[in-house]
């Protein structure tokens, strides 16, 4: 994959980011439930804005290339967008054709199919995105919808990355104690990052939450004039399934790939799913150090 550079944050980028964070707040407070509940869905659905934007920018090029050539148009060849890193949106797993739904339509039910239709076709996300949207109403899920939509088309791919971390950070917040099990300040990651100076090699993170050691080494490779996808092998470890496909999102949306085990019986305590002595270059870890229940003899 390509790494999608990061840029700071201008004024109407931190903005949007706060309108958006209210309208998630509210639909938080309609929707009853908790935060671990909801966040999955919201962050999902801001990753088909962000996928739709990189697709239709792609499919504009397709369509450009095709008039001009004898084979004809490739804007329906899935191949033609994994090639360039983008994933392929069939018709009705794109967000513009949920957007336009009735309410009447089962919204829920609508997005459920949509992120099964995109895992279909993009076999790098299976099992990853959301598909519990259904315990929103469609009233609810419309006014998500339209909110998300302000995020514009025009915006850098880049800043998909920065809302996306923002979100993460919010809800971890939101969830107090607990939010830290899977997210660490990106101050404190950015440290440990240029502590290790991870220019190249396999990394691991033995206890890698929503994936921001990961991240932030790979934009510490960019500064430096690195292409992170090239430079960086991935690996993970992450015991909550949730938190785990929390995390390859997080890395897709930076343009990134990993071998993130997750879930099931997976726990770092006690396995080593990696095989990892002895084959990393790096391991840069939060370990949640708020854990009780664990066997030291195992």
């Amino acid at each position: 994959m390509h790494w999608i550079a990061p840029t700071e944050k201008d004024t109407a980028t931190v903005a949007l980011e706060k309108r958006l964070w209210d309208a998630a707040d509210q639909f938080r407070a309609n929707s009853g439930l908790k935060a671990q509940e909801y966040s999955g869905p919201i962050l999902g659905l801001i990753f088909l804005r962000f996928a739709e934007v990189r697709f239709a920018a792609q499919r504009a090029k397709l369509e450009k290339a095709g008039a001009s050539s004898r084979r004809g148009s490739r804007v329906d060849e899935p191949a033609a967008y994994h090639a360039e890193s983008i994933l392929y949106l069939a018709p009705k797993a794109r967000f513009d054709h949920l957007l336009k739904l009735p309410e009447a339509a089962d919204i829920g039910a609508q997005v459920n199919a949509a992120m099964r239709e995109i895992e279909k076709h993009n076999p790098q996300l299976a099992g990853v995105l959301p598909k519990t949207f259904n315990l929103f109403t469609s009233t609810l899920l419309k006014e998500l919808l339209k909110k998300i939509s302000e995020i514009p088309a025009t915006l850098d791919f880049d800043a998909f990355g920065r809302i996306y971390e923002y979100f993460l950070g919010e809800f971890a917040m939101s969830e107090g104690q607990g939010g830290g099990e899977f997210y660490t300040p990106a101050s404190i990651v950015k440290l440990l990052a240029e502590i290790i100076e991870p220019f190249h090699g396999r990394i691991l993170d033995p206890a890698c939450g929503s994936g921001g050691m990961f991240v932030q080494s790979a934009r510490f490779v960019a500064e430096h004039q690195q292409n992170p996808a090239a430079e960086l092998a991935i690996c993970g470890v992450e015991k909550t399934d949730e938190t785990g496909r929390l995390c390859r999102l997080n890395l897709a949306v930076h343009g990134l790939e990993g071998d993130i085990r997750h879930g099931g019986n997976v726990n770092s305590y006690y396995d080593d799913p990696h095989s990892a002595t002895g084959q990393f270059d790096f391991v840069l870890a939060n370990p949640p150090f708020n854990v009780n229940a664990v066997d030291k003899e195992r």
